[in-house]
């Protein structure tokens, strides 16, 4: 490639359909790139599940960094949005953007400008890295990153292809991003010294792969002390250094099983990854055996840790029952997890979807959920979800923000899994009790949504739903009379007064 952008086909811009996008980026010499996300990211038979635009996930982990500028290259509306929730989410961040054109775009002045933009943002008293991310345009047109130098004045340069068409959900995304800055670090330390992280182990560590409550972690190494280990500094990661960190682990845990991309960088390095995770009292011995075994730990050191943890799990599952049936559905890679504890916790979970794919690293979840009753559904559409709850009528349902309005609607109570599921503790004895006692709060208020929906019968629906009502609505009964009597009293005012 002479580095000329091959123009971009007929439809091929943001609602040119995903077939179209894929055989624009192909034609455009990005099918090693998108041969590599779909291998990593397969999608389900229904092509992929609804999700915010993907790329937020990249976005999220960049932005979460210290000294990490990030720049997006995409349409303006893309951009636009991507913004607007990166600061919902309170990144309090920059985020750069390199706009662009019909011109700019098949003339390659594109990657000229996000070249020159690069080399604007890389000062080294400024930032350790500079992301930049490719939207579904600047994808399918080929705009390749690739050709960035790798390093400016010492500040990384890293960029990644995120297109909606080629990354199924924002979870994912997030794994695009950190294997990309974990494969950089593992070249970094395989060629010399690199920097100290600011925290270091003296013991081996675990490296936690996910997105977890700030709590969780500090829960996890008091679980792994009394086999003499500790927790390396998870990932997604907050800054540079802690890359380096990450890797020098004794074991990889792939909580979040979708890391596909960061778990091969952890097996490229030579080290063993251990899928699930410590949750409710089977989930943490398992969890712990493995761990154990991955690391060559003692069969003395891996009961002790058992015996210090498993009570208090106990204590907290049995003063924190949960007696319901839960459906439990999400985008954020838990929710295997988080129907573990609740039927731990004494609920019947008949459902579990999940928008992430199948992989290794969940089937010991799977597999547990499946032998004490659950369906799991990956790559779960919000349409299973839904039918789901409306087959099973559950006494709560924990799913996304459409799932859970449709639930509020029937007076089913529900719980937005991000907010107040992910926003919570999940591992350990914490898990067990914080999470039972929010359910069991929201199971509490099935009588307020019963009161609610009967006191709401019928507004919003029919003739009274307002914009976007499709039927034709019912004449109200003797509406024409009233309207006729009502005119000619008016026409006879009128008149009265005119005389």
């Amino acid at each position: 490639m002479d580095g000329a952008i091959i123009p971009p086909v007929i439809g091929s811009g943001c609602h040119g359909g995903r077939d179209t996008m894929i055989e624009a980026a192909r034609a455009a010499g990005k099918s090693a790139a998108m041969d590599k996300l779909m291998q990593d990211y397969p999608r389900g038979p229904h092509d992929q599940p609804q999700s915010m635009c993907p790329a937020f996930g990249s976005l999220r982990v960049g932005l979460r960094m210290r000294r990490t500028a990030t720049i997006l290259s995409g349409s303006a509306c893309c951009v636009y949005g991507l913004t607007f929730t990166s600061h919902f989410y309170g990144a309090r961040r920059t985020v750069g953007y390199v706009p662009f054109n019909s011109e700019t775009l098949v003339k390659g002045q594109l990657f000229e400008d996000i070249r020159d933009a690069v080399y604007e943002t890389a000062k080294p008293a400024d930032y350790d890295a500079v992301i930049v991310i490719n939207l579904c345009v600047p994808t399918a047109s080929g705009v390749p990153l690739d050709r960035l130098p790798k390093q400016i004045d010492g500040v990384r340069i890293i960029g990644i292809d995120v297109p909606g068409f080629g990354v199924p959900t924002h979870a994912e995304a997030k794994d695009v991003l950190t294997g990309a800055m974990l494969k950089y670090a593992r070249t970094e330390a395989e060629q010399g010294p690199v920097a100290r992280p600011r925290t270091q182990q003296d013991m081996p560590t675990v490296t936690m792969i996910g997105e977890f409550f700030p709590g969780d972690p500090p829960g996890v190494g008091a679980l792994l002390a009394p086999m003499g280990m500790a927790v390396a500094p998870q990932l997604p990661s907050r800054e540079w250094r802690d890359l380096y960190a990450a890797l020098d682990c004794q074991v990889a845990a792939a909580a979040h099983p979708f890391y596909t991309a960061t778990v091969r960088e952890f097996k490229a390095a030579g080290r063993p990854v251990v899928g699930s995770a410590p949750v409710g009292l089977e989930g943490t011995a398992a969890w712990l055996d493995a761990i154990g075994a991955a690391a060559n730990v003692a069969a003395d050191k891996i009961d002790a840790a058992k015996a210090r943890a498993l009570p208090l799990i106990r204590a907290a599952l049995d003063a924190n029952p949960v007696h319901a049936r839960i459906t439990v559905s999400g985008y954020e890679g838990s929710e295997l997890l988080v129907a573990r504890l609740l039927i731990e916790a004494g609920a019947e979970v008949p459902y579990v979807g999940t928008a992430c794919p199948r992989t290794e690293w969940s089937d010991a979840d799977r597999e547990w959920l499946v032998a004490h009753g659950a369906h799991v559904q990956y790559r779960a559409s919000l349409e299973q979800d839904l039918a789901a709850m409306l087959d099973v009528r559950p006494d709560l349902a924990v799913g996304t923000t459409p799932l859970v309005q449709k639930a509020k609607e029937l007076g089913i109570p529900a719980l937005y899994f991000t907010n107040m599921v992910s926003a919570r503790p999940l591992f350990g004895a914490a898990g067990a009790g914080a999470l039972a006692g929010i359910v069991a709060a929201q199971i509490g208020s099935g009588g307020r949504f019963n009161r609610m929906v009967d006191f709401f019968q019928s507004v919003g629906a029919g003739e009274t739903a307002g914009y976007g009502f499709n039927g034709v609505p019912k004449e109200p009964k003797g509406a024409r009379e009233r309207y006729r009597r009502a005119r000619e009293a008016k026409s006879r005012a009128n008149e009265a007064v005119g005389t």
